[in-house]
């Protein structure tokens, strides 16, 4: 029977982050993945050079069912806070757009540091191991290993940071909701977030033929409204504003599209039509819109005929229709492609200034797998770092 202060179950980015602050006092941690490298989700990241957080990190970033849960975490452990470290360790980096900090060089630098970090802390890691059982013994957990790291252990705190469901061929899965429901938690409805959106034939014929065109747009769902770029594809649409929107996307409900959201569109086809009436509409939305689009749209609302023969209002029409193009999307590509998971462990059975479970002492709970979502741009990692950092601090006050 081996013995641990604490064992964290996934070695991403808050478990990781979790496990170095836990050891901070001289705690003996065990962190353990069933995948055979560490940071699996961090590598792949942001095109393979981790999007690692966002200077403006706020909660209003983020979806919750508690939209004040995250507060403590983010405010206690900022996104500068990360950015120290980084700094500390010689990592190159650069911002992109709305605040958005990238490796220079690769995410493998991300890992490296933390991998780094953990060995100074004297964590130990073990890789190729899968959880058997947990159990809830006297003064802690009894915790059963199989894998590479099999083994019978003994520890007081258990901290879960398996993540959630999305992308499963990197062996994502529920198990994090698993426990929380083996130990009594409410775990609320999960759905994949950040993810492309889907349509049904009649419109994704026309997509097709535009598989490859970005536009910057304006999508909104209900309230919820992201300024970014959108991509047609094969399969639907997707681009950054898409991943956005589709956090808040339901069945059902349709999509608002604004191409050139900041741009007087009625006035741009005016001005056209005066310099050359006889060019079609189809050629004239060319000139502010990607041809592909301008001829997609036109075709699909009859706009046909010189723009000469346009009257203002059947041109305020079409700068209407181009600023406000409703869709319906009928799913998303799901859990496959999804960047994260909507919804998890519900905050109400947890603390939130340390993670830990109100109901089993020693239990906690970090990471993607609790309801809390981050916008796209680096939101979702600095809630890895903030949750794994509240809770391994708690621990480390626990065993120091």
């Amino acid at each position: 029977m081996e013995r641990f202060d604490t064992v964290v179950l996934g070695a991403g980015a808050a478990g990781m982050m979790c496990a170095i602050h836990a050891a901070s006092r001289g705690g003996r941690v065990l962190i353990v993945d069933h995948a055979k490298a560490p940071g699996e989700k961090i590598r792949i990241s942001g095109g393979g050079r981790c999007n690692f957080t966002n200077i403006g990190t706020s909660a209003r970033n983020f979806l919750s069912n508690n939209p004040h849960f995250a507060k403590s975490a983010l405010g206690r452990y900022t996104q500068h806070d990360f950015v120290a470290l980084v700094e500390k360790h010689g990592i190159a980096y650069h911002e992109k757009t709305l605040g958005q900090l990238f490796c220079d060089e690769s995410a493998k630098d991300i890992i490296a540091m933390l991998m780094d970090e953990m060995a100074r802390a004297a964590c130990e890691l073990r890789l190729k191991t899968t959880l058997q059982s947990l159990e809830r013994v006297e003064g802690g957990f009894a915790v059963t290993l199989g894998g590479d790291g099999a083994a019978k252990i003994r520890c007081r705190q258990f901290v879960v940071a398996s993540g959630g469901k999305s992308i499963p061929k990197m062996g994502a899965s529920g198990l994090g909701y698993q426990i929380a429901g083996q130990f009594g938690l409410t775990v609320t409805e999960t759905r994949p977030a950040l993810v492309p959106l889907t349509f049904g034939e009649d419109v994704l014929a026309g997509f097709r033929d535009m598989a490859g065109v970005a536009a910057a747009a304006r999508v909104s769902c209900g309230k919820a409204t992201f300024d970014e770029a959108l991509l047609f594809t094969h399969r639907g649409l997707s681009g950054p504003a898409i991943l956005q929107i589709s956090s808040y996307w339901r069945e059902k409900a349709p999509i608002r599209i604004a191409f050139l959201p900041t741009q007087d569109v009625f006035a741009a086809l005016r001005a056209s039509r005066q310099d050359n009436g006889r060019r079609s509409i189809a050629n004239t939305l060319g000139d502010i819109l990607p041809k592909r689009l301008a001829a997609y749209l036109a075709d699909a609302h009859g706009w046909a005929g010189p723009s000469g023969d346009a009257s203002d209002k059947k041109l305020a029409a079409i700068a209407s229709t181009i600023q406000g193009w409703d869709v319906m999307p009928i799913g998303s590509e799901g859990y496959r492609t999804a960047e994260v998971t909507l919804g998890g462990v519900d905050t109400s059975g947890l603390n939130s200034r340390t993670m830990e479970a109100s109901t089993v002492d020693g239990l906690y709970f970090i990471g993607e797998v609790v309801d809390v979502t981050g916008w796209l741009g680096g939101y979702n990692f600095q809630w890895a770092w903030s949750s794994g950092w509240a809770a391994g601090t708690a621990i480390a006050e626990r065993t120091g």
